[in-house]
């Protein structure tokens, strides 16, 4: 298994995971199997579960239950969904390798070097900035995207942050935004992951980074908690209204923000319960064409110890995602609707 990334994305379309009608080859199938149940036993989140779905996939191998399939992507999702009906985990998969995307250049947590996951972002109305994400990449162009937002809506009274379809990624847009509207230094959220898994194959965090501080923890669990730290030079954001935009496809890194800002009562969530999603980990090959994602650690909150894996992040104020940016603008103050103020967007 190649060293696991803080990688919380979630999976891809089925239209964009594998090229169309790969073939399905039964010793391949069967490489990947075995690689991925020797891969959950080493170094699955939580031990116990990894044992049981090694176990559970050796037992399915025996009985031929992956031996004959039309395509190699029909076979990779038989196998995503009995691992999810044996012990449901959002993001544990196993999908048919991308050739197109092996050795090219990509972002902190997977996707392109250069893409930009802003959708949209400027004035909805007076006093009110809004952006919206598709996901959080890491990458330079998406975090110079947010670095302008911040500053040309440094005066605005509301913040409106849409992750209605957002699946997820990693924290340093978020770091961004945390730095200019948290007033003082503040705990978010805590993060385990396997020391074992950690010691073999490395941190998936930058041991530089003041944001994920070391923390006591379990024996077995390397535990950080992720801080909010305001920059030296703090816009009125500080002292914004914030407003999050949830749905049902707001999944991973997206929740990790909506946790964050409920938790520590810096914004109000507006409109459904997230999708459900709180391991990360990283890509790792499986046999010859396949790849899994392992998750080898979780977010939680700390005073609970919980996190949302499988229930989500209830909203404050819960309405149908569609709704979502009209209650958003209502409770800023605004007197336009969303259409409109999406249409007219400075």
């Amino acid at each position: 298994m190649s060293a696991p990334l803080l990688a919380q994305a979630a999976p891809l379309p089925a239209a964009e995971t594998a090229p169309a009608k790969a073939p399905f080859v039964k010793a391949d199938a069967e490489a990947a199997v075995r690689d991925l149940a020797n891969a959950v036993e080493e170094n699955y989140l939580f031990p116990e579960y990894g044992r049981k779905y090694a176990i559970f996939l050796r037992a399915n191998l025996a009985a031929g239950k992956y031996s004959d399939f039309g395509d190699a992507e029909t076979f990779a999702r038989k196998v995503t969904d009995d691992l999810r009906e044996f012990h449901k985990d959002g993001h544990l998969r196993l999908e048919v390798a991308r050739p197109e995307e092996r050795g090219t250049a990509q972002a902190p947590n997977g996707g392109p070097a250069n893409v930009n996951d802003v959708a949209k972002a400027g004035w909805l109305a007076p006093g009110v900035a809004y952006i919206d994400f598709n996901g959080f990449p890491g990458s330079e162009t998406t975090l110079a995207e947010v670095r302008k937002f911040l500053d040309e809506h440094k005066d605005a009274k509301s913040l409106i942050i849409d992750i209605r379809h957002n699946g997820g990624g990693g924290l340093a847009e978020m770091n961004l935004i945390f730095a200019q509207i948290y007033a003082k230094p503040t705990t978010l959220l805590d993060m385990d992951i396997r020391s074992a898994v950690e010691a073999k194959y490395g941190s998936p965090f930058d041991p530089k980074d003041p944001l994920l501080r070391r923390i006591a923890g379990p024996d077995t669990i390397n535990r950080r908690e992720h801080l909010a730290v305001p920059a030296a030079q703090q816009s009125g954001l500080k002292d914004a209204q914030v407003y999050l935009l949830t749905s049902k496809r707001t999944f991973s890194a997206a929740e990790h923000l909506s946790l964050a800002l409920k938790r520590t009562h810096r914004a109000t969530l507006v409109g459904e319960a997230t999708g459900g999603g709180a391991h990360f980990g990283g890509m790792a090959p499986m046999g010859t064409g396949y790849a899994a994602f392992i998750p080898v650690g979780r977010t939680f909150d700390p005073d609970t110890g919980e996190s949302w894996e499988g229930t989500g992040v209830k909203p404050d104020v819960a309405v149908p995602a569609d709704k979502a940016l009209d209650e958003a603008l209502k409770l800023a103050g605004a007197k336009v609707t969303g259409s409109a103020a999406l249409a007219s967007l400075q």
